[in-house]
């Protein structure tokens, strides 16, 4: 899949422009392709995080009939067994981040993880949408920083004093979860020249939420 997607040009399917500034930040220069950020009306699927991802791909490149990259990304509550996860937009939407943090009033455990999963797809619908997912864990805190990045203010990732609304967008981009997924994206394409290798660099589809856990490595301190 990455051969044939090398010098060509990729919809990034988002409204959102500080999404697609940070992305192409991450990606780099030497990204073999061109992500042009497009806004489409995709359905609100329901399941497992990877589920849902492989389901938005799918329907992205179908409206786009061509190569499209789509991100998720799920905010789990260790102490809420993964909730709100995949559904951490209508929580925000409704609580905004001092609900978030309220949530876990009650729970003397207050640890969560950020999610991030980019799918893949070359356009064909023969072929498979690929998963690359990155992790940071952390802990629910109360919001702190800049409003203008979703639940940024009271996710303090492990290992820092600062939540990551407060963190200069370099360091940021350093540590969070959509950087650990890129960095997968970025490995599997720089494979081209390895053919055969860049299956390993590729997480499987439909696993169960309950090994998500087990597709990343462990924050790096």
């Amino acid at each position: 899949m990455a051969s044939s997607l090398a010098g060509k040009k990729i919809v990034f399917v988002t409204g959102n422009a500080k999404k697609l500034e940070e992305v192409v930040q991450i990606l780099g220069d030497k990204f073999p392709c061109t992500l042009v950020a497009q806004k489409i009306d995709l359905p609100e699927y329901q399941g497992e995080p990877d589920e849902i991802s492989i389901q938005k791909c799918k329907e992205a490149a179908r409206q786009v009939r061509g190569p499209v990259l789509v991100e998720d990304t799920c905010l789990c509550f260790n102490a809420l067994g993964g909730l709100p996860g995949p559904y951490i937009k209508w929580f925000l939407e409704k609580l905004k981040p001092e609900g978030l943090h309220q949530l876990l009033a009650g729970f003397q455990d207050k640890s969560a993880y950020a999610l991030c999963t980019f799918a893949l797809s070359t356009g064909d619908p023969n072929e498979p949408v690929r998963l690359f997912q990155g992790r940071t864990s952390g802990q629910i805190v109360v919001p702190r920083g800049s409003r203008d990045f979703g639940w940024d203010p009271c996710f303090q990732p492990d290992g820092y004093e600062q939540t990551y609304a407060e963190m200069p967008k370099a360091e940021k981009n350093t540590i969070s979860h959509r950087f650990r997924a890129l960095l997968e994206l970025q490995e599997y394409f720089g494979r081209l020249t390895s053919p055969g290798a860049e299956v390993a660099h590729v997480v499987s589809p439909l696993l169960p939420w309950s090994a998500v856990r087990l597709l990343s490595p462990s924050p790096v301190r």
